[in-house]
């Protein structure tokens, strides 16, 4: 059933509808090719078939994403995709009214604030529809908190929910000739995005501008490149100084001075696909314990870069490059693993975390995956050489070769910025 937007009856919040269709406007261009989701929710059939699952409950930003192209705002509200065996429904709250619909693929069921329960009822009210009786049903356990989790079992009494997150992170691990294309453009993005960077670096501005100014680049690309899509999320962290100790650490008001370490990470969003840019340079010559430290790191680098390729082993990739930090004295330096996979993913929700470049992960690459080669080593504030080190770049698994989609140069000869 469609709804009235602009209903005249109605006196009473009690006559509100719980549930509505909201079909307001056309589907939209979305990301990927029909083709490409029918191929992704197959994937998920099959996961569905070999576990005896009546339907899933996708719950996550990333699933529901994946499988569908729609990326919600949470607001501390739930969102869900279902999938049976033959459709798709996302179940979105009132607030985005119909552009759930228009941006996903599959249908839509609205749920409204009117009663607390009204999203669960919405799950009910998707397989009811569907002639689904629930007595097996798949939910992502890795992103699913505790109190949604139990509400849903209350909400179909006798059904028995089983993860299917991991099974489902590993078929996001592969990636289609459709997000391949998706990524290049991100990586191509992050570049320019890093150039705009570097171009503004100087004394006396602060971490928070320069950030600024490359965001403002990757989104104006990403808006000319993906016209048809929501321009959200891209961002940069632009660090100085003791501020580049960690990868992770925002922006601030600090400005940079003659002499500075610095480090630059560009991330832009792409419909939901992350990918990133992150080099080390410094604001005039850097002393020489500093330019020691950088070309080690550069070194440990350029033999990850070497080191993937079809057939190596996440965990042997690994143990080789900590053998050239042992040899240098600096394996204690490190602060995480060598790399890790890309797709759906942001730094609030999403990760493959089977594909990573680290000593527990013995995932064999293989064509398809796309990942990092991102080693970093940090030194202490009041030591020489202070602060962290760290490069990145991105590299697409084929049948017989590597290509690494990031163009950006990397150590001493390319990043030092005159002061």
């Amino acid at each position: 059933m469609s709804v009235d937007l602009n209903p005249t009856s109605v006196t009473d919040v009690a006559e509100l509808e719980r549930l509505k269709v909201l079909h307001n406007g056309s589907k939209g261009q979305l990301t990927f090719s029909d083709a490409e989701f029918e191929r992704r929710l197959s994937g998920l059939r099959q996961i569905m078939a070999a576990k005896g699952l009546d339907a899933v409950i996708l719950t996550s930003y990333h699933g529901i994403k994946y499988y569908s192209d729609f990326l919600y705002t949470t607001f501390g509200r739930n969102y869900a995709l279902v999938v049976t065996a033959d459709d798709s429904v996302t179940i979105t709250a009132n607030i985005d009214a119909g552009m759930p619909w228009r941006t996903s693929y599959g249908e839509n069921i609205v749920y409204t604030d009117w009663r607390r329960d009204n999203f669960f009822f919405g799950l009910q009210e998707a397989l009811r529809q569907r002639g689904v009786k629930a007595t097996r049903l798949g939910v992502e356990d890795d992103a699913l908190p505790t109190l949604v989790r139990e509400k849903i079992a209350a909400a179909f009494p006798g059904a028995e929910l089983l993860d299917v997150s991991q099974d489902a992170m590993r078929q996001r691990m592969f990636k289609s000739a459709e997000e391949i294309e998706v990524i290049k453009h991100g990586a191509r993005i992050g570049d320019l995005g890093g150039e705009a960077i570097r171009n503004a670096i100087r004394e006396g501005i602060t971490e928070y501008e320069v950030a600024l100014i490359g965001t403002e680049a990757m989104v104006h690309e990403i808006a000319k490149t993906f016209p048809h899509r929501e321009v959200r999320d891209t961002w940069v962290w632009f660090q100085s100084g003791i501020n580049t100790d960690g990868a992770h650490n925002w922006a601030t008001t600090r400005k940079l001075e003659k002499g500075d370490i610095l480090s630059l990470n560009c991330f832009p969003m792409t419909s939901g696909y992350y990918t990133a840019l992150e080099r080390t340079l410094f604001l005039g010559q850097p002393d020489e314990e500093s330019l020691r430290l950088w070309n080690i790191n550069v070194e440990v680098h350029r033999r990850g870069l070497e080191l993937i390729k079809p057939g190596a082993v996440c965990k042997d990739i690994a143990a080789e490059l900590n053998e050239i930090y042992i040899g240098y004295g600096l394996l204690a330096n490190r602060t995480f693993g060598y790399g890790h996979s890309f797709g759906v993913l942001s730094h609030y929700y999403g990760r493959e975390a089977g594909l990573e470049l680290r000593e527990d992960i013995d995932t064999v690459l293989e064509p398809g995956m796309v990942v990092s080669m991102e080693p970093m080593i940090t030194v202490a504030d009041g030591l020489p050489g202070a602060g962290g080190y760290r490069e990145h770049d991105i590299l697409v698994i084929g049948e017989d070769s590597v290509e690494n989609i990031t163009k950006f140069g990397f150590g001493p000869e390319h990043n030092i910025v005159e002061a």
